[in-house]
């Protein structure tokens, strides 16, 4: 759904809230390369103030818990990987999530170069959770989802 592969992102699902953010993380191969290997690191993630029950690097079907704490709330959010891509100009990852967490949707995050220029795109799909209280409180997750966002967009700098 959030075809990490691809440069341009078509239309989707319209069931869900889209959204498609970039960010220059730096310049250079030095820069590539770190970037490169700390995003298949769930290193977006865990930069950002998430905790990832994996250290390994990221493969398909892989299923992890992230786990996020907030004063004294702590949400837990099973995963499934669902693409993994590695070619020389660009690498990511795209999970779904399992039943159970505050929303229900895809997340991809994407490093990609143009010439000297090094990326972090990230891009999610998501509708509220069928179940309570999560439903209800899918506003004010909209708003947690975008200081994540900006979060991940610092996160590998």
């Amino acid at each position: 759904m959030t075809s990490p592969e691809l440069r341009d992102w078509p239309s989707s699902d319209r069931g869900y809230r889209r959204s498609e953010v970039s960010a220059v993380v730096g310049r250079g191969d030095s820069v590539w390369e770190r970037v490169a290997r700390d995003v298949l690191r769930w290193r977006v993630k865990t930069a950002s103030g998430f905790a990832v029950d994996s250290t390994s690097p990221v493969s398909q079907g892989d299923r992890v818990v992230v786990t996020a704490r907030l004063l004294k709330v702590t949400v837990v959010e099973p995963v499934e990987v669902v693409a993994v891509v590695k070619e020389l100009d660009r690498v990511g990852f795209a999970y779904r999530t399992m039943p159970g967490p505050p929303v229900s949707g895809e997340e991809a995050f994407i490093v990609h170069r143009h010439g000297d220029e090094v990326r972090l795109t990230v891009r999610s799909l998501t509708r509220p959770a069928p179940q309570q209280p999560w439903r209800a409180l899918y506003p004010l997750l909209l708003i947690a989802q975008r200081i994540a966002r900006r979060r991940y967009l610092r996160s590998l700098r």
